[in-house]
């Protein structure tokens, strides 16, 4: 038996974060494609189910879009179970708009649910407040089946954002818990539970932003319905990918200097020209070194679908240059070196300052 397991999808979501109003709506519906283009894989693969382990649209408000896509692949995939855990994006909005829901769509809820597959049993609970502490005392899993959990949320390793519930491991370990399927962290994680089990973050389909770099897509689960032997691998299906890119500039002193910096890493990485970079700059630079990240973003906009330009360089300041310096400039470096602030922050004041003593722009 073949099953997917995605999560964190945030169908609808806005894409307004870095991209220009024309990018923003041209990747929020290939946000939808790529959910489409995962359904046909499941189709073309003869998979069964398909975990949906939370989050699947973004906000409480679905576009019309956005809920009859996904309405209608599961009505037009009645060959194909969607299983369909609510994260903490989801409201009851997309149900609440079907007329009925659909054979093929099954959903937990704040009790643990399972759906059999002969001996292969998925299992899934929506974790809140008032349960997250009895959920795993009232797990019972026979030892005898291959026994797959979803759920969402962080676990306890993990700091908590967006009031997302907490997943305790602990609690799940010598359940008889052969593949634990997780939403909410989205970079993909697989990692051994226990002597029987895994557990899995699938992470999400399509990175947004730059935290989240890197190839997505979703896992796939190919049981022996037999042997209960299980082949997991993670398949990339995003359109596009987002790097960071770190360019040493050290030595440098001018823009034109950088770029060529810059060139060189594109050429070692050979990221496709459908991506999404972030340059960032690192390394240490003389204190009158003259960087442009408004040029540099302008030069490499023809390289990638979207680039940003981000300056982390280390002033490289000869103290005993500037000690007996009678120059304005000079008399400023030492008041911003004596200061208390932190050193990070000396660095931007100086960056700053030598700008507008040299009459650029700020």
């Amino acid at each position: 038996m073949k099953i997917i397991h995605c999560a964190d999808l945030h169908l609808d979501s806005k894409m307004t974060a870095n991209l220009s109003k024309e990018q923003a709506k041209e990747r929020k519906m290939e946000i939808l494609r790529t959910f489409s283009r995962m359904v046909e894989y499941a189709k073309n693969n003869q998979v069964k189910a398909i975990i949906i382990a939370g989050d699947l649209f973004d906000t409480r408000t679905v576009s019309a879009t956005a809920r009859n896509l996904v309405r209608d692949m599961i009505n037009q995939n009645s060959d194909i179970d969607f299983l369909y855990l609510k994260g903490n994006h989801d409201y009851d909005s997309f149900l609440a708009k079907l007329e009925e829901i659909p054979e093929n769509l099954k959903l937990f809820g704040d009790e643990w649910t399972s759906y059999r597959y002969g001996n292969i049993c998925i299992s899934g609970i929506e974790l809140t407040k008032d349960n997250q502490v009895t959920a795993y005392n009232s797990l019972v899993l026979s030892h005898e089946d291959y026994n797959i959990v979803t759920l969402h949320g962080q676990i306890s390793e993990y700091g908590v954002k967006n009031d997302a519930e907490i997943i305790n491991l602990d609690g799940l370990k010598n359940k008889n818990i052969d593949y634990l399927a997780l939403g909410h962290v989205h970079e993909q994680q697989l990692e051994q539970l226990d002597n029987r089990g895994v557990y899995c973050y699938s992470g999400c389909l399509e990175g947004r932003g730059f935290d989240e770099c890197g190839e997505k897509g979703f896992m796939l689960l190919e049981i022996d319905d037999e042997t209960y032997d299980t082949k997991i691998s993670f398949i990339p299906i995003a359109y596009r990918t987002l790097y960071t890119m770190f360019v040493d500039v050290t030595g440098t002193r001018t823009t034109q200097e950088v770029a060529a910096r810059i060139e060189q890493e594109i050429g070692r990485q050979k990221f496709s020209s459908s991506s999404l970079v972030k340059f960032v700059l690192v390394g240490e630079v003389d204190v009158e070194s003259e960087i442009n990240c408004d040029y540099l973003k302008d030069l490499f906009e023809d390289y990638f679908y979207f680039e940003k330009v981000y300056d982390e360089t280390r002033l490289l300041i000869n103290y005993s240059e500037y000690e007996k310096d009678a120059s304005l400039k000079g008399e400023f470096i030492r008041m911003v070196l004596g200061s208390d602030m932190e050193e990070e922050k000396k660095t931007e004041v100086i960056k700053a300052g030598i700008m507008a003593l040299s009459g650029e722009e700020l």
